[in-house]
């Protein structure tokens, strides 16, 4: 069975993407606690201009982001396309071509930003050559993707495949609309768009990079991993139907719930917000949908810690598409908007959702591409439990600390003037930065587990000679 996987489909390219995405996980969330640090302590920027927050805070959303969620998406699309079209991947070089062009891409990023070479666009960060690579590389990445399907050998295109692409569709013209720019010299330009339409740009960009990347990419994972992982069917494949097109049809009109209270026309807070409180409906719907494939399985969770990965990001995934929308209508804007609540808001989705989806399928990936058992179950247990302790401990920080902020900006004294200064406001945060700061260190430690983890499978296969074996087989069949 393994020299036939090999034979049929290209693991090689998904191996890579795999491990790789293990290794930036790890730098990622590195990075992103050294930063939550330095707002805890800032004596650890060391008066050095590359270590400070503001030159390193993008090198970590893109590092998690484009780094970790990118080799995360190509290898569980890669891997999920060959399977469920029962065909190998169009073009392996192509495949190839995309794994090294987006890993220099990385390599830019992680150079550049350092440096301050920096557009000042939410996820949106690096200059235009490496922006026009990004597109480049995206299209090959797509353009594989999509002759895969058409040489597929079922007439039926699983649903998976339908997020997937809609991610990939979606991406590529709100990437390079967000992107067009007047460039100056080689390391600078200027947006091609001014004042407020600018920011609606960035935010139809900034918040469809977090509903169709890091959203509809990232369900595609849930609904080929969830149901094989379990060995269940998925619960309902018509609400699955459902779910991707009103997201595919809500979530572009949601961008301006980012700008409430701003230059924006009032109207267009409110149309967004609204739309944002309907897509609530599609989002549980899912969430329900992947819960309720272990209908009649639920013991699994006792046992199959893999498993629990994808479920608790369900309930995650429930949690913050259900929290947005609230935060989006005006009243709770006014008090939630600029304060650590969005900010506890993102990462109940990047650590809880994203993350843990992508990891519960990176382990699944491990065992079925290297043909091994994973070398230690007690370290994706330990993994586990960190992941998900990290992740509370993080985010009820930043509920706390976001809230307690809202209320001190706005709360006045008898005589009219605010009782609290600035100051006195960034005074209070502290605990709460250092408590973000220790959640942080949790889940950094289950990452570093989940590398041991994963690099020791490696070794384990290359001793075994199971790759090289199965490989063997399939070229000799």
């Amino acid at each position: 069975m393994d020299a036939a996987a090999e034979q049929k489909y290209n693991l090689g390219i998904v191996r890579w993407f795999t491990v790789m995405a293990v290794v930036y996980l790890v730098v990622g969330t590195l990075v992103g606690t050294y930063v939550a640090s330095e707002l805890a302590w800032p004596f650890l920027n060391f008066d050095i201009p590359y270590l400070t927050f503001g030159r390193l805070r993008p090198l970590h959303t893109n590092a998690v982001i484009f780094a970790f969620g990118g080799c995360a998406l190509m290898a569980t699309s890669f891997y999920s396309v060959q399977r469920t079209c029962g065909v190998r991947l169009w073009s392996d070089k192509l495949a190839w071509f995309v794994f090294i062009g987006w890993n220099l891409i990385i390599v830019s990023a992680v150079i550049t930003l350092p440096l301050g070479i920096n557009q000042a666009k939410e996820y949106a960060e690096l200059e235009w050559p490496i922006d026009l690579a990004i597109a480049v590389v995206w299209l090959v990445y797509m353009f594989n993707f999509i002759m895969t399907l058409a040489t597929r050998k079922s007439s039926h295109i699983y649903v998976s495949n339908w997020f997937f692409l809609g991610m990939m569709v979606m991406i590529t013209y709100l990437h390079v609309v967000n992107s067009l720019a007047i460039p100056v010299d080689l390391f600078k330009s200027y947006s091609l768009f001014s004042g407020v339409q600018d920011a609606m740009i960035q935010w139809w960009w900034g918040h469809n990079a977090v509903g169709f990347y890091l959203t509809a990419g990232f369900l595609g994972i849930m609904y080929y991993f969830v149901p094989k992982q379990a060995g269940r069917p998925v619960y309902s494949y018509r609400l699955s139907v459902i779910h991707f097109w009103a997201l595919m049809f809500g979530y572009v009109w949601l961008g301006a719930h980012h700008l409430q209270y701003t230059a924006l026309p009032d109207w267009t807070g409110s149309l967004g917000a609204a739309v944002s409180i309907a897509m609530i409906i599609p989002s549980w719907g899912g969430a329900v949908n992947g819960m309720m494939t272990l209908s009649g399985a639920w013991d699994k969770l006792r046992t199959d810690y893999v498993l629990r990965f994808l479920i608790m990001s369900l309930a995650f995934y429930a949690m913050s598409t259900f929290e947005g929308p609230i935060m989006s209508i005006k009243t709770v804007n006014a008090l939630s908007h600029y304060t650590d609540w969005t900010v506890g808001h993102v990462h109940s989705g990047a650590l809880g959702w994203v993350a843990m989806v992508a990891i519960g399928a990176i382990y699944h990936m491990m065992t079925r591409t290297f043909h091994t058992e994973m070398w230690s179950t007690k370290l994706i247990n330990a993994h586990f439990w960190t992941a998900t302790i990290g992740t509370v401990v993080y985010v009820v920080a930043m509920w706390v600390s976001g809230i307690m902020q809202g209320l001190m900006w706005r709360a006045y004294d008898e005589y009219g003037t605010l009782a609290y200064t600035f100051a006195e406001s960034v005074e209070a945060m502290h605990p709460y930065y250092a408590m973000r700061a220790i959640g942080g260190m949790i889940f950094v430690t289950g990452a570093l587990l989940m590398l041991i983890n994963v690099l020791m499978t490696v070794r384990k296969a290359a001793s075994e000679g199971s790759v090289r074996a199965a490989s063997t087989a399939a070229v000799s069949a």
